[in-house]
């Protein structure tokens, strides 16, 4: 632009990135000596921002203003904040001297104004998800942005292959947000059969900033360590198993499968406990299905348990449609009596020790075994030694005779040789009997 005998040159509009640098062009052709330079920002009044006086001041009256080395006439703002857009004007004195030397040189003003526009790429990008099955609803913000940011999806084969997903099923909103935008947008995408997917990114491009932003969902599935392959009746195919007694906790892997229990894997009797699945970082969010034995299985993340009373091992499946594992739960009884882990029972405030000092259960077992044994011996001994002396240890009544059995005749002197063969018969007898169970 030629303004009387000085080229000013200048931009309409200049740009700038916030935190950076923002220049602003008024340059003059030809250089000439300048006597005063002056920049104003152009709002309800024009307010300094600049002033030079080559004789004595350089002075910043915005402390992130300074002269441009290019030039000494442009101005440079750093670091550039998003309060520094608008109108600017910059004035420059100039000593007009029309070449001759005998008269007095004339001061002459020359302006020029421009716009500074400033950009501001995404302060924040995030994604969020729903799944269900091979169904994926993603979307992706982009936030405090200006202009607003654009979106586009891509997905990433496991070999590195990384192509766009198609516009057929997007929404897009634009919202502002006071001098800034946030842009967001959603996809439906359905994964094939088969179909096997690295990673699939939310790709935030911010062309005034030159600024590109990735946020990337990575797919991952669900993993257990220590696992075989095993065919299991519930299912078409093998699948992957192990028990979490051979998870040893200390791999970072992502999409391992943890299991808590609540309040714990070992538990008194009739104790309620709660199992919990989870997989960190497992992608689309697998489901869960728990059985024990050959019981219906039951659906979701936890897992209730009323009441139990007896060791129970209780299986859960965690799938996705890139892979499923299977994992063991055994769950224990730490005793079998509730009184024999409660250290003391109340009754009322008075607190009753139900501990003894005995012997265990085997060893009173075994001694009231060998007291029943010693009680035999002894009524056998009296009994054989009665017969042998010929005592008559039940005397018929004489007033009333009556017709007895051969082996309730009281023995006779005659008989104890038969007798006692015979006894001696039926003891060993009997002791061949209980001998196996002593």
């Amino acid at each position: 632009t030629l303004i009387g005998t000085v080229d000013l040159k200048y931009d309409d509009v200049s740009y700038a990135t916030v935190h950076q640098s923002a220049f602003l062009r008024c340059g003059m052709m030809p250089v000439q000596p300048i006597k005063e330079l002056w920049w104003f920002k152009i709002g309800a009044s024009e307010e300094r921002v600049y002033y030079y006086d080559p004789t004595s001041v350089d002075a910043a009256l915005m402390k992130r203003a300074r002269r441009s080395s290019r030039d000494n006439t442009s101005l440079e703002i750093c670091p550039t904040q998003l309060s520094d857009e608008g109108e600017y004007k910059c004035r420059i004195v100039v000593w007009d001297n029309t070449g001759d030397s005998t008269e007095p040189s004339v001061p002459i003003s020359k302006e020029a104004r421009m716009m500074l526009k400033v950009n501001v790429p995404p302060e924040k990008v995030e994604i969020t998800h729903l799944t269900s099955g091979r169904n994926l609803s993603l979307r992706c913000k982009a936030e405090g942005a200006k202009p607003p940011a654009d979106i586009l999806w891509t997905k990433t084969s496991p070999d590195g292959v990384e192509t766009e997903i198609p516009d057929l099923s997007k929404t897009r909103e634009i919202e502002p947000a006071g001098e800034l935008y946030d842009t967001a947008e959603q996809i439906f995408y359905q994964l094939e059969e088969n179909e096997m997917i690295a990673k699939i990114s939310c790709v935030v491009r911010h062309h005034n900033t030159n600024t590109t932003i990735y946020k990337n969902i990575t797919f991952v599935s669900p993993a257990i360590q220590n696992a075989l392959k095993v065919t299991i009746q519930r299912f078409a195919e093998p699948v992957l198993y192990s028990s979490i007694e051979n998870q040893d906790g200390q791999d970072n892997k992502a999409g391992l499968v943890k299991i808590s229990a609540d309040p714990g894997f070992k538990v008194p009797y009739n104790t309620s406990v709660t199992l919990k699945a989870s997989a960190p970082g497992v992608f689309p969010e697998p489901r869960y299905l728990w059985w024990v034995g050959d019981q219906t299985g039951i659906a979701g993340r936890e897992l209730h348990i009323d009441n139990l009373e007896e060791d129970k091992s209780y299986y859960v499946l965690a799938e996705n449609p890139l892979g499923r594992v299977v994992l063991e739960v055994p769950v224990h009884i730490t005793t079998s009596d509730y009184s024999q882990w409660n250290d003391s029972s109340r009754d009322g405030d008075v607190i009753v020790d139900d501990t003894t000092g005995g012997l265990d259960t085997g060893a009173i077992i075994g001694i009231v075994i060998g007291a029943l044994i010693a009680v035999f011996f002894i009524g056998f001994a009296v009994w054989y030694w009665t017969i042998r002396d010929g005592t008559q240890v039940f005397s018929p009544k004489k007033e009333k005779p009556h017709t007895i059995d051969e082996e309730t005749i009281p023995f006779r002197s005659t008989d104890k040789p038969l007798l006692r063969t015979i006894s001696t018969q039926t003891l060993e007898g009997r002791r061949s009997r209980r001998e196996p169970s002593i």
